[in-house]
């Protein structure tokens, strides 16, 4: 596996601590680790970079589709379209390297949030009964998954469930808003008069992967969890919807599902973030809409089974059996 400086990092300076937070106290003198909902602190570890070492984005621009011509055909988007509003794209070439980015859409504030080690993008809105949070990277993984932090109180958030687990807002859960990855042809073929986030003003190399051919990989970067039941592999992505998972190759090879109150359509046509050098070349994954009876967007997330498993140890596989 060819990995770059940026994830050899990660590989090299993770650091896992003993079960207790004194570690980290000194990183960060404004959290309050008395309050927190992790028993085993053995559980959170150095991703590498230090705090902000991976720079969230505030405040995007963002370009009309019809002006938008660095982006091909396959690569993927997050796309976000909230009624009355227009749809927006938040490509993951520009995301890989940022993992979070603070918008505001329609007067909502959202948080656009993907974790590359689990695949796993999710939207927050960012209103909470303690006020409006912005969010930054807080270089530590659990169970492969990124820490977020809000910047206003300094407590840590666990990405992949949208909970806080440290500090004074430990308890303290997102709203989870329907957004979804599909290609950006995809996207700009259904919305032509929609917008794009445009190129962030820092030297990234935007457009490549740096975590060559890791969804290939037979067990997921700093982790040590259990492996998915059923024969599973770790790095298979699953879609999940509340507590249930189904596998997307079942989806690939149905089409189109309705289970469990839930509508699944499943089309070919988007590469994966995480398999070549050149983000755009990935193998195909397909893109897959999810919806509820009456045909409205769900929110969901397409994470790989390891990180499903980590944090729904006790969900549904929906393997159709």
């Amino acid at each position: 596996m060819r990995i770059i400086p940026l994830v050899a990092a990660v590989c090299t300076a993770a650091t896992t601590v003993a079960a207790s937070p004194d570690f980290w106290v000194h990183e960060w003198p404004n959290t309050d680790f008395e309050k927190t909902t992790i028993e085993n602190w053995v559980e959170i570890m150095s991703g590498g970079p230090s705090k902000d070492g991976i720079p969230a984005l505030d405040d995007p621009q963002f370009v009309a589709v019809a002006d938008e011509t660095g982006l091909e055909p396959r690569e993927p988007v997050i796309t976000l379209e909230i009624d009355g509003q227009v749809p927006r794209a938040y490509p993951i070439r520009y995301l890989t390297w940022h993992e979070i980015v603070n918008d505001v859409v329609g007067g909502i504030p959202v948080a656009v949030t993907f974790c590359p080690l689990c695949n796993s993008g999710i939207t927050f809105d960012r209103r909470t009964a303690a006020g409006v949070l912005s969010f930054g990277v807080s270089g530590k993984l659990r169970h492969s998954d990124m820490i977020m932090y809000d910047r206003e109180t300094e407590s840590w958030w666990q990405q992949a469930v949208g909970e806080a687990v440290v500090g004074d807002l430990t308890g303290t859960e997102l709203q989870t808003l329907p957004s979804w990855m599909e290609s950006w042809e995809a996207f700009s073929t259904r919305n032509p008069g929609a917008l794009v986030m445009d190129e962030p003003d820092f030297r990234r190399n935007y457009g490549t992967n740096p975590y060559v051919r890791y969804d290939s990989s037979q067990r997921p970067f700093l982790f040590s969890g259990e492996m998915p039941p059923h024969d599973i592999p770790a790095l298979a992505r699953v879609v999940r919807v509340g507590d249930r998972a189904w596998p997307l190759t079942r989806l690939a090879e149905m089409g189109d599902l309705t289970e469990a109150g839930v509508t699944f359509s499943w089309t070919a046509g988007q590469a994966s973030a995480l398999d070549t050098a050149q983000l755009a070349q990935g193998r195909d994954v397909g893109n897959v809409r999810v919806r509820d009876a009456s045909g409205a967007d769900l929110a969901h997330d397409v994470m790989f089974a390891f990180a499903f498993h980590a944090f729904w140890p006790d969900g549904e596989w929906m393997l159709g059996n």
